[in-house]
């Protein structure tokens, strides 16, 4: 008993070792910093909107160290304070290939790069934030999910709940980040 004890408690250590030298999921933009604002190109283009004061321009965004197992990924960026706290999605963006590892500026508004679900306004592509002007910040979160689904798994225009229910013992890991946006005349 001893014995095995000792040799579970060797294994154990290892394993802990080679878990704690495992680099994290990690998800990067040079256009923006975690918790700091979206510049202001990422806004919605002006229109119908008046809350729309951007160019729409999708930022520039990178990961590393997606889990082994990885066959896609998944992003979604939300705004959770949108629609008076019901949430706003931006952007249902699947079907990214595991060799993929940074999606270009413009890519998620062009709709390059992935396979496009809707939105909260019916696309299939980035909408940039546009919130309402206020002095209120509204935060928006970046989500991105490693998936052992193959890149074309799942069919084009799924809803951000769809992929959800479907992705769900599929992923692997996620890496976020959280950016804020205001419209132009509170900043």
């Amino acid at each position: 008993m001893k014995k095995l004890l000792s040799s579970l408690l060797v294994i154990a250590a290892a394993g802990s070792s080679a878990w704690a030298n495992t680099a994290p999921f990690t998800l990067t933009s040079p256009d923006f910093t975690s918790g700091k604002l979206l510049p202001a190109a990422a806004g919605g283009k002006p229109g119908n909107d008046p809350a729309c004061h951007g160019q729409n321009i999708s930022p520039l965004l990178e990961w590393q160290n997606a889990p082994v197992n990885t066959k896609s990924l998944a992003l979604i960026i939300q705004d959770p304070q949108g629609k008076n706290g019901l949430g706003v999605t931006h952007l249902v963006a699947y079907g990214i290939p595991a060799t993929t590892q940074r999606l270009e500026r413009t890519a998620l508004s062009n709709g390059k790069g992935f396979v496009g679900g809707l939105n909260s306004k019916g696309s299939e592509a980035y909408i940039g934030p546009c919130p309402p002007p206020t002095l209120d910040l509204h935060y928006y979160t970046f989500t991105l999910i490693a998936t052992d689904l193959p890149a074309n798994a799942l069919p084009a225009g799924l809803l951000r709940e769809e992929l959800l229910h479907r992705l769900e013992g599929h992923a692997l890991a996620s890496a976020g980040m959280i950016a804020g946006y205001q419209a132009k005349a509170a900043q």
